[in-house]
């Protein structure tokens, strides 16, 4: 186990993505998780499936995605319809640490599971509240996937795209995960600055807000001008050496130098086309500019006459930034993911050996550590519940009012 939050007790009571998600990063630091979750239906993603084939319903064995959001957890089978439900997880938020949740301001409050519910039997609890559209407003209890409140109702969504395309679809979980940074950042936080107070506090993380900062550059600037940032049309790059393009296997390199005069010469080189060098048309960045369209064309028949195998190298010569455009299933094989162990290998009794990534940071003196799979649903109930002062009897009660599982 990791050392960077051994000790620490985090309550999720959360489900779907983004929550889950920054609970499992802070389970991988070491901390205990307990994630509480329906009886009778458990997190909705233990029932999803995502892959190849599109969205589906999960039913027996190994559901990766639920792996990957929830590893390392224990869980609880608690029914916040039942009072004595709503009871043990007060109780239980009265001895953790931190508390993360994505239940509405209207659920929360009816089921007095609020901060001012939770802060009055815990003074020192970290409580993360996770929204859509944020805790204010007249949309706060508005539902929000991330398809939502991320990628469309933020502007993102609209600005991707080729020029008088449709707009682009996001991919699953894409605005839930950059959340999640933003949460385990805010706990990680709260809890340095609770060692200096010996006060806890609440926290407010957004989709919307997480999707305005990934593109605060596109926010000033559109709100600066009054205007929509146009969209990306790559058969008019202005700087052809900016742009992607398409090999001749048919795969894709992405080429990024924005600073074009730096390269001219490196790129030429690498495309054997040294003799454009010194042509007045692209002597300069804004020679180039000027006759992007000449230039464009020829770099895009140029890309088109060999693979990408066979560009990869010239183009490391030539010192040009570039990247291949890579289909997710060569990641496995991507030799910088394998070399900073970016994904773990794990064992499943009911899908045999499978691949998490891990999380986004490493830390060399308390590296984090994925400690184990997902757990069954209310796989600990009646732990938590012991270790809470609840006796057998009273388990039985619980369960005989439907209040766990």
């Amino acid at each position: 186990m990791s050392e960077m939050l051994r000790g620490v007790k985090v309550l999720e009571l959360a489900n779907w993505v983004a929550a889950p998600s920054a609970c499992a990063m802070l389970a991988d630091m070491g901390a205990v998780v307990i994630k509480v979750e329906p009886p009778e239906t458990g997190d909705a993603v233990r029932s999803l499936s995502i892959s190849t084939k599109g969205f589906g319903t999960h039913s027996d064995g190994l559901n990766v995605v639920f792996e990957q959001l929830n590893r390392g957890k224990q869980s609880m089978g608690i029914n916040l319809r039942v009072d004595e439900g709503r009871e043990a997880v007060r109780r239980l938020a009265a001895e953790v640490d931190v508390m993360v949740t994505n239940l509405t301001p209207h659920r929360q409050q009816r089921y007095g599971l609020s901060y001012e519910d939770i802060v009055a039997v815990n003074p020192r609890i970290v409580y993360v509240n996770l929204t859509g559209y944020g805790m204010d407003g007249p949309e706060r209890d508005r539902s929000g996937f991330d398809y939502a409140a991320f990628w469309a109702r933020s502007g993102i969504m609209a600005t991707l795209g080729e020029q008088g395309e449709p707009p682009v679809q996001q991919r699953p979980g894409f605005g839930d995960q950059t959340t999640s940074l933003a949460v385990v950042a805010a706990v990680g936080m709260a809890l340095f600055e609770r060692e200096r107070s010996g006060k806890g506090q609440q926290i407010d993380c957004a989709l919307l807000h997480t999707a305005l900062w990934a593109v605060a550059p596109d926010v000033v600037a559109s709100s600066r001008d009054k205007a929509p940032m146009p969209r990306n049309d790559r058969a008019r790059a202005a700087n052809a050496l900016f742009n992607f393009y398409e090999t001749k296997d048919g795969k894709w390199v992405q080429l990024v130098m924005i600073q074009s005069d730096r390269f001219w010469t490196g790129f030429c080189r690498a495309l054997e086309i040294e003799h454009l060098t010194d042509d007045p048309r692209f002597v300069s960045h804004v020679a180039r500019t000027e006759n992007g369209a000449a230039l464009l064309r020829i770099v895009t028949d140029r890309i088109a006459e060999r693979t990408r195998g066979d560009w990869a190298a010239r183009l490391d010569e030539g010192g040009c930034i570039w990247a291949p455009i890579q289909t997710v299933d060569e990641l496995a094989d991507d030799p910088q993911v394998v070399a900073n162990e970016y994904t773990k290998m794990l064992e499943h009794a009911d899908g045999g050996e499978f691949q998490l990534v891990q999380a986004p940071m490493k830390f060399h003196r308390t590296p984090t550590e994925t400690t184990g799979l997902a757990p069954e649903l209310g796989q600990h109930t009646e732990t938590v519940l012991l270790e809470l002062g609840y006796s057998w009897d009273d388990i039985t009660t619980l369960k005989d009012k439907g209040a766990i599982i």
